[in-house]
């Protein structure tokens, strides 16, 4: 059986552009522009406090410039997010794209939430990518001084380390560090933001088609448990016997329920009882979301799933995931 033709998908893609502050975050964008110069993107800047200076920093072109300037999107300028958005899409544009540049103080959890909640927008618009941009000469100490870089990272699907060349520490060390702390997102050195626009839009990180190509390599290297002294923790399971559906959905949300506010990335490609197909799934937070796309191919099914989190533990995931087989192969 040859696996569906997938039908494709000509919502407008919105690409969210997180970071600490003055990682390169606008320079990076003002870079983009200029390489797409003619094309038509709508900008979304935020800046945390009563004055949006980095909206005084984007060299406006063709694009609709939308400054968020009372908050940081995560918080107080949620709603507003939500509204220029709407306005955007009812104006109805002929968009390319959507580029979100967060305030560096900002967790980009609800804005990606935003783009799977909100009906209307989610109608619209689809989450393309969570790119972050690194500072490789401060990123340690930004690191020891809170939760917020490390969120940052955690959330992201592509990591930028910008600033390469004149890090002190060492990079290879510096990489190692960042996966720890998302183990998901491939790593572009960079030096002032000079990455291609290619390198950054239209990468598909957050489609379900695209997540067992980045979980394959991680658990091939058998890496079950990183603790980075954040606090933060990627946690990689993996099973050999297929699972019965409905204990899995009871399981999840049960778990995502009691513990989502600190389990902050899911992804997994599962193998159901029953199912030649793979179940793929991903979760931001509490917010899981899955699909079953493709054909397993042979005789060997294993399924896996990676946690990224806060005060997770190994053992106790590894229990409840492996307490998820369906009783035919529990039997054998």
């Amino acid at each position: 059986m040859a696996d569906p033709i997938v039908a494709p998908d000509l919502r407008i893609p919105v690409t969210v552009l997180t970071g600490y502050l003055g990682a390169g975050k606008t320079t990076l964008l003002n870079r983009i522009l200029a390489e797409l110069s003619g094309e038509r993107f709508a900008i979304i800047v935020n800046e945390f406090g009563a004055i949006g200076i980095d909206g005084d920093l984007i060299e406006s072109g063709e694009e609709e410039l939308i400054e968020l300037s009372s908050g940081c999107i995560c918080c107080v300028v949620r709603g507003d997010l939500i509204r220029g958005l709407r306005e955007l899409l009812n104006d109805k544009p002929a968009l390319e794209g959507i580029i979100i540049e967060t305030t560096g103080l900002a967790n980009p959890s609800p804005v990606i939430q935003t783009m799977v909640v909100d009906q209307v927008i989610a109608a619209q618009c689809r989450l393309d990518s969570v790119v972050c941009v690194v500072d490789a000469i401060n990123i340690y100490t930004q690191l020891a001084d809170g939760a917020d870089a490390a969120q940052q990272i955690a959330f992201s699907d592509h990591i930028v380390l910008n600033k390469a060349n004149d890090a002190i520490a060492p990079l290879d060390g510096i990489e190692n560090r960042l996966r720890k702390l998302n183990p998901f997102a491939p790593i572009t050195r960079a030096n002032r933001s000079d990455v291609p626009a290619c390198e950054v839009l239209n990468r598909n990180g957050f489609d379900l088609d695209q997540i067992e190509l980045r979980l394959a390599p991680i658990l091939d290297a058998q890496h079950h448990n990183h603790i980075d002294s954040s606090g933060i923790t990627s946690v990689s399971l993996t099973c050999d016997e297929p699972l019965d559906a409905d204990t899995l959905e009871v399981w999840l949300e049960d778990l995502l329920a009691r513990r989502g506010a600190d389990i902050l990335r899911t992804k997994g490609v599962l193998s159901i009882l029953g199912d030649d197909r793979k179940l793929v799934l991903q979760a931001v937070n509490m917010m899981l979301e899955g699909d079953y796309l493709g054909l397993w191919r042979g005789d060997v099914r294993i399924s896996r799933l990676i946690f990224i989190g806060r005060n997770i533990n190994f053992e106790d995931l590894d229990r409840g995931f492996q307490g998820c087989q369906s009783r035919v192969a529990a039997l054998n």
